[in-house]
């Protein structure tokens, strides 16, 4: 079934004004009018975050929603879909979050203002740990686009997450997928966008 409700997640520091968010607007904007996009700000909190996703999202049809998701953005990305049964694409997906970012305890600025502050709390840790999904079911609903050239995570790590999954693993590239562009066409037309 198409997709007429699609819900994108933001990494770590980052926001709804992000080039692969902004890419993808347009492009359902452009193409898609229909199509409800829902792009959140996402708080700090990864309790807080899902439980805004879980409550904005409430009203969707299951079966033609879905969800993209980029850094944390995926690993949430991944939660939503093992709650809803809904198609997930991943965008160089998180998969030891709890682990990689145990490190980014403290004060933070957001990626695109750097006027804006956020304390990266100890909590958080475990609130990540509590959103773990121990395997994917139903791998293909999965899509990941994951770059060899990540300088932030391991695409090995983000190829063992989702095995039968559908994953386009890029040569080169690096974490914010550079050359996403290039890769949109296809990401979309996994979900029933293309």
């Amino acid at each position: 079934m198409p997709t007429t409700h699609l819900l994108y997640l933001h990494g770590f520091r980052s926001s709804p004004r992000s080039t692969k968010a902004q890419l993808v607007r347009q492009r359902i904007e452009a193409q898609h009018p229909e199509v409800t996009l829902w792009c959140p700000q996402l708080p700090p909190s990864p309790r807080e975050a899902m439980a805004l996703v879980t409550q904005g999202i409430a009203g969707w049809p299951r079966e033609s929603m879905a969800v993209i998701g980029s850094s944390l953005g995926g690993f949430y990305a991944t939660w939503v879909a093992e709650q809803t049964g809904c198609r997930a694409a991943l965008l160089n997906p998180a998969v030891h979050p709890a682990r990689d970012l145990a490190r980014y305890i403290g004060a933070q600025t957001a990626w695109h203002n750097p006027e804006e502050h956020f304390f990266f709390r100890p909590e958080f840790v475990d609130e990540l740990h509590a959103l773990h999904c121990p395997a994917v079911t139903r791998p293909e609903r999965y899509y990941a686009l994951i770059a060899k050239g990540d300088e932030v995570l391991d695409w090995r790590e983000m190829t063992g997450r989702y095995p039968g999954a559908q994953i386009r693993l890029l040569e080169g590239s690096d974490h914010a997928i550079h050359d996403f562009p290039d890769y949109l066409d296809e990401v979309l037309a996994f979900l029933d966008l293309a």
